[in-house]
């Protein structure tokens, strides 16, 4: 394990004790194997030694380094996850954490070639990074070839391949334990349906692929719960699969942005506190720099808890946004889909007796604070508030 702490996307971030599997770098022996690439039209491989000496060829290290000029003793730091080629072009995939902000990358293949590579996108809040590297003119690259995780069932056997504690081309074996994860302490707007499963994942994995029976990746692996036994967390190779076109022509995932986090309040804790009857989602905070505070809404400063949920009293409610009701959780997902760039957001907002109307401009999402590595750390703990105490929160 590294010595640092990476922080994940702010789905992952607020949960107590998540860990992003990166690890300062491995030594690269020589090991090399036959790519024999599976799909539709091939048989699933018989044994699993025959699945492993499939996929392995487009299993890759990946080593970055971070340069902080602030830091005069240890100014440099190295970081090491796994990644997975998905064309013989030589794109790979693999975890934002592992490559964001970092000032070089390395990619070492199957049979020990180390090469510079090129960070074509990366989406931070859903820890997904698309790197690119020069294809050798002797022979095409091996890739891995995408599955369907929306096909996934509990009970299916997967495995993990990559380099844990720099132990290179590890594979390791387990079960889907759960599909559609939705992992404790995950805001609204950037829920992310993970893939649980018990086939060990250790620091080094992140960004390596988790394969069905047939070799076909349906996951990105990417986190685990330290305190816990055999759960750990990749990302479905669909949603990836959707990133991936952003991600390859902008460089980045484009969101619709308008700086509030908040929750929407249920009638038992409104009738509690005596606050205003009006239904709605409880503005708690107003984010910095953001075009809903260039609008003046208000955030809350009076935090309390009620049986275990944590509550950011005393903003301002948003009652309606461009005429849906933010009062049910569905309504105001589809409030918040309804958002977009370059447009103007209507909201009603009901502060203390008085009710008010804001014209508020939708702009792209910045990079935030809460969604990147904290610079220099990587692989460790992320402590944050309890799964109950922020299961609601809505950030957008």
């Amino acid at each position: 394990m590294s010595s640092a702490a990476a922080r994940r996307l702010p789905g992952l971030r607020h949960l107590p004790l998540l860990v992003v599997l990166a690890i300062v770098p491995p030594a690269h022996g020589d090991q090399a194997a036959t790519p024999v690439k599976t799909d539709a039209a091939t048989p699933c491989p018989s044994s699993i030694p025959e699945l492993y000496d499939a996929v392995s060829p487009a299993v890759v290290s990946v080593t970055a380094t971070a340069i902080d000029p602030r830091e005069a003793a240890d100014r440099v730091t190295r970081v090491a996850g796994s990644g997975v080629i998905i064309e013989s072009s030589g794109l790979i995939v693999t975890n934002s954490h592992v490559v964001f902000g970092r000032r070089a990358i390395l990619v070492t293949l199957d049979d020990g070639t180390s090469v510079p590579a090129r960070l074509v996108g990366t989406d931070p809040i859903f820890d997904v990074a698309l790197l690119k590297i020069s294809s050798p003119e002797t022979k095409p690259l091996p890739f891995a070839v995408l599955g369907d995780s929306g096909r996934l069932r509990v009970g299916e056997e997967v495995f993990a391949i990559g380099n844990p504690f720099g132990l290179e081309q590890t594979l390791t074996r387990g079960i889907v334990s759960a599909v559609n994860r939705i992992v404790p302490g995950s805001t609204w707007s950037v829920r992310e349906p993970m893939i649980q499963t018990d086939a060990a994942i250790n620091h080094g994995n992140s960004g390596g692929p988790l394969v069905d029976r047939c070799g076909r990746v349906v996951g990105i692996n990417t986190a685990i719960l330290p305190d816990a036994q055999g759960i750990g967390f990749s990302i479905p190779i669909d949603l990836v699969r959707s990133l991936l076109p952003d991600l390859r022509d902008k460089g980045r995932v484009i969101r619709p942005w308008l700086g509030v986090q908040g929750q929407v309040l249920p009638q038992p804790v409104r009738t509690l506190f005596r606050t205003s009857p009006a239904e709605g989602l409880l503005v708690e905070v107003v984010e910095s720099g953001s075009p809903a505070a260039g609008a003046g809404l208000r955030g809350g400063d009076l935090d309390v808890e009620v049986s275990g949920a944590s509550y950011l009293l005393g903003g301002d409610i948003i009652a309606e946004m461009n005429g849906k009701k933010m009062g049910e959780p569905a309504s105001a997902a589809a409030a918040i889909a309804s958002l977009k760039i370059g447009e103007k957001s209507r909201i009603t907002v009901v502060r203390g007796e008085e009710t008010l109307v804001f014209q508020i401009p939708v702009v792209e999402r910045p990079i935030l604070p809460m969604d990147v590595p904290s610079g220099r750390t990587t692989a460790a703990a992320v402590h944050g508030p309890s799964a109950a105490s922020r299961a609601n929160l809505w950030r957008f």
